[in-house]
C-alpha cells in the first residue's frame, strides 16, 4: 500500500494537471467554446434601422399678416339737394375708415358728385360740401386730416343718364379714391 500510496498521488497529479491544461487550451483557442469543446457561432444581433432623428424645427415667431387695404370706397349717397348722408352710407364710411388706418402713409382724395338738378353753380358748391361732409365724417372716424383731399365735379361726371329719379340718386354720390 505504500507503494500504491507514493506512485498513486503522482499519477493522480499528473491526470488533473493535463486536465487542466487540456481545458485551458480549449478555452483559448475557441474563446467562447462551450465545455464540451465545440465552438458555437452565434448569429450577430440584429440591429433595426432607426431613421437618423430629423432636426428640430425652431419655431420662429410668425411674421404679422400685414392686411391689404382695400381702398374700393364707392356708392356713398347723399339725399336730394342736401349734405346729408343716406344711412346706407354709414357702413361704407366705417369700413372705409377701417381701412385706411391699416396704411397711414396713404393719402386719399375724396370726389364729390351731384345730380344735373340746379345750376352749374349750385351743383359744384353742392358736391365740394359732400365731399367736405365725408372727410369730417372719415376725420370723427380717427383718420388723419392731412391724409384727406376734396373735389367737386358737380354733374360734370354722371355715372347713370341723368332723366330719371333712380339715375339722378346714383349721381348724388362721393367716391375715394388713391391720391397720386
Amino acid at each position: 500500500m505504500k507503494f500504491a500510496k507514493s506512485n498513486l498521488l503522482p499519477a493522480i497529479i499528473a491526470v488533473m494537471a493535463l486536465t487542466t491544461f487540456q481545458a485551458c487550451k480549449t478555452k483559448k483557442a475557441g474563446m467562447g467554446a462551450n465545455p464540451y469543446g465545440t465552438v458555437k457561432e452565434e448569429p450577430a444581433p440584429q440591429q433595426a434601422e432607426t431613421p437618423a432623428p430629423e432636426p428640430k424645427k425652431v419655431e420662429q415667431p410668425a411674421e404679422p399678416v400685414k392686411e391689404v387695404p382695400d381702398f374700393n370706397f364707392r356708392n356713398i349717397q347723399f339725399e336730394f339737394n342736401s349734405v346729408v348722408l343716406k344711412t346706407v352710407s354709414y357702413p361704407i364710411l366705417d369700413k372705409a375708415a377701417t381701412e385706411m388706418k391699416k396704411d397711414p402713409n396713404v393719402k386719399f382724395i375724396i370726389n364729390g358728385h351731384s345730380s344735373s338738378e340746379g345750376s352749374v353753380e349750385h351743383n359744384m358748391s353742392l358736391s365740394r360740401d359732400r365731399a367736405n361732409s365725408v372727410k369730417t365724417y372719415l376725420v370723427n372716424a380717427g383718420v388723419s386730416e392731412s391724409r384727406l383731399a376734396t373735389k367737386g365735379f358737380g354733374e360734370s361726371k354722371p355715372i347713370a343718364k341723368n332723366d330719371t329719379e333712380e339715375a339722378r340718386a346714383i349721381n348724388r354720390r362721393v367716391e375715394i379714391e388713391l391720391a397720386p
